[in-house]
């Protein structure tokens, strides 16, 4: 299971990366092997606020849906168009262009909340 070590990680199987005052947000290389074949993703709208654990979108795929969930509080303020027409980027390639979307944070120390990869390694009995 690949678990990139520049990335931070939630409970929930997010991964975070950090851009200066925003992050880049996507779903776990364990998390879409999990889910199977994606089939829709349903984005955030730009400018939504979110607070942190809240369902902000939706993952769909062969097997079931899933909710995904904003790592901390923030705005959306870019979201993955190109996963309406290419849902299975996610699965092709979760850290890259299969990203979901990008938060401006409303407070960077809501970070230090998150797990780094040894953490959500353990998680994942990896």
């Amino acid at each position: 299971m690949n678990v990139p070590d520049d990335l931070l990680y939630t409970e929930s199987h997010e991964w975070i990366k950090r851009e200066g005052d925003k992050i880049r947000v996507g779903i776990t290389d364990h998390a879409q092997a999990e889910l199977t074949d994606v089939v829709f993703v349903e984005l955030p709208k730009i400018d939504r606020q979110a607070n942190a654990k809240e369902a902000i979108a939706v993952v769909e795929s062969v097997k079931a849906a899933s909710d995904i969930y904003a790592p901390v509080k923030g705005t959306v303020v870019e979201a993955n168009k190109a996963l309406e027409a290419d849902p299975g980027l996610i699965n092709r390639e979760p850290f890259g262009q299969g990203w979901l979307f990008v938060l401006k944070i409303d407070n960077p120390d809501d970070l230090k909340n998150l797990k780094d990869a040894a953490a959500y390694k353990k998680q994942i009995g990896g």
